[in-house]
């Protein structure tokens, strides 16, 4: 096949090129001592000789023998010097320009965008970005200018990281980049130019550098050891991401010879009230400054509720209640979780319930409701009913409780029922520690474990951990154990001396 000669384009990119081009048909290269092998051969205006490409099997030669004619058939031209497509040229001079390599900004904020399509809790989102944006100052090319150096946390924190408030979904299934708000486009463009390229990162002097920043507070101070933790946690985790891409031989962190923070995970036995003291707090403390929040904190105490799925409790929907006064248990069974997160964390940019904590989309969470919350309940519901779509707790405006309200309530009620010794204390510091009230009560009574783990939504495994230094009463019961086992070694003989 032949094309007209001088056809071709001149130039392109730089480089001769031509339409005139001849196919032969293949041909078949008969050998004595080894197998035969079959030849392509074509000829490009201006080269002497024709070129040819010999195959070990006719469908090689057959594949390479039917590209050629395609390109002739689309019109492609061919490369006068290399005698091939100039499509096969481009591609080749293509692979051998070297890729740059990606930023960390680059690589944090599609490690960010990955996990929130994982659909994340809203709260787990806003941990990853809290990380993110912790340790990539530590990763600056050089130091922000002082027009910007006030808004690099936001920037990072609050625009970078936050994918649902970055990124629109398109008609198509994909994601388009949102333009920065104006105070910020300055920040933005700077970060996306200075920060270090990955490989970098294998760098031991930088990545303590790193961990040094994820210690700290952002007023300078040490940072809790479970904060510091979780942030370890997450940057290692993203350095993994790394690794998985290609763009890290391996991740960094565990090479170093920096010990992970000592951390608390276990409840401090001295934040759990007694059933006196809780009465006290709710009836002598909330009840006087906010009465529609005692049964809110009684169901923390009583059934070791979170904040979040209160938000969601309903009556009837999910509440049984026996009548007044019976004496009687109830029963709850939560659907839903609601906690305080702000918006931008959410996929429908605003708060929503979602499902229970460590729980499938779906599922629910049965518990009984004791005979003094059952008063409780019914006192809250005769005196401010359920809101329009049976919430039995609502905020000031008739929204959630929010986490303001509860907490300010809360150090008011200790003020008025603690004594001054025990305000100072860590004794119920915070509400959520009439949960921890709860399940301790629980352990101390005897109840079974994979129950109370059932009830108060944990895994038997954390509930025995975290809980292990409020189970009371087991030391005086092991050193009785402990005598009536050395009794057996008493000897027979009273006359004989005792040890």
């Amino acid at each position: 096949m032949t094309t007209p000669h001088d056809a071709g384009r001149p130039h392109q990119g730089g480089r001769p090129t031509t339409f005139d081009v001849r196919i032969w048909a293949i041909k078949t290269i008969r050998n004595k001592s080894r197998p035969d092998t079959y030849q392509v051969r074509w000829r490009v205006a201006g080269r002497p000789k024709p070129n040819s490409k010999n195959f070990a099997t006719l469908p090689l030669a057959k594949a390479r023998h039917a590209e050629l004619f395609a390109a002739t058939k689309k019109g492609e031209a061919f490369d006068v010097e290399l005698g091939v497509p100039i499509g096969e040229v481009r591609a080749a001079l293509a692979a051998e320009v070297p890729t740059r390599p990606r930023t960390w900004l680059e690589h944090a904020r599609d490690y960010a965008d990955a996990r929130w399509d994982e659909r994340q809790a809203p709260g787990t989102r806003r941990a990853l970005a809290d990380a993110l944006a912790t340790v990539t100052p530590a990763l600056f090319s050089e130091r922000p200018p002082d027009e910007i150096s006030n808004l690099v946390r936001e920037a990072l924190f609050g625009w970078l990281f936050q994918s649902g408030s970055r990124r629109s979904s398109t008609d198509d299934g994909t994601w388009a980049e949102n333009p920065p708000p104006a105070k910020l486009t300055q920040a933005v463009a700077w970060l996306e130019e200075h920060t270090m390229p990955l490989p970098e990162l294998m760098d031991p002097d930088l990545m303590r550098a790193c961990l040094t920043l994820l210690g700290r507070k952002l007023a300078g101070g040490p940072a809790a050891p479970n904060t510091e933790l979780r942030k370890r946690i997450a940057f290692g985790a993203c350095l993994n991401f790394a690794v998985v891409r290609g763009d890290l031989p391996a991740n960094p962190l565990p090479a170093l010879d920096r010990a992970a923070p000592k951390t608390r995970d276990q409840v401090d036995r001295r934040v759990v009230v007694n059933h006196m003291q809780a009465r006290a707090l709710l009836e002598m403390g909330v009840r006087p400054v906010a009465p529609d929040l005692v049964a809110w904190y009684g169901g923390m105490y009583y059934g070791a509720q979170r904040p979040g799925e209160m938000q969601e409790l309903r009556y009837p929907e999910n509440l049984t209640l026996p009548p007044r006064g019976s004496g009687r248990w109830g029963e709850i069974v939560l659907v839903g979780n609601n906690p305080e997160m702000a918006p931008g964390w959410t996929d429908e940019g605003e708060r929503r319930a979602r499902e229970l904590k460590h729980r499938a989309p779906g599922e629910t969470r049965e518990m009984p409701v004791p005979p003094p919350l059952v008063d409780l309940y019914w006192a809250h519901l005769d005196k401010f009913g359920t809101a329009p779509d049976g919430r039995l707790f609502r905020g000031l405006k008739g929204g959630p409780v929010t986490s303001v309200r509860h907490r300010e309530v809360w150090a008011k009620a200790r003020q008025r029922a603690l004594t001054p010794a025990e305000v100072a204390s860590p004794l119920a510091r915070r509400p959520y520690d009439l949960r921890h009230a709860a399940v301790s009560t629980w352990l101390n009574a005897g109840v079974a474990p994979t129950q109370i783990a059932e009830w108060a939504g944990h895994s038997v495994a954390v509930l025995l951990h975290t809980y292990a230094r409020c189970i009371v009463g087991q030391d005086e019961a092991a050193r009785r154990r402990i005598e009536a086992a050395l009794l057996l070694d008493a000897p027979a003989d009273e006359s004989m001396p005792r040890p």
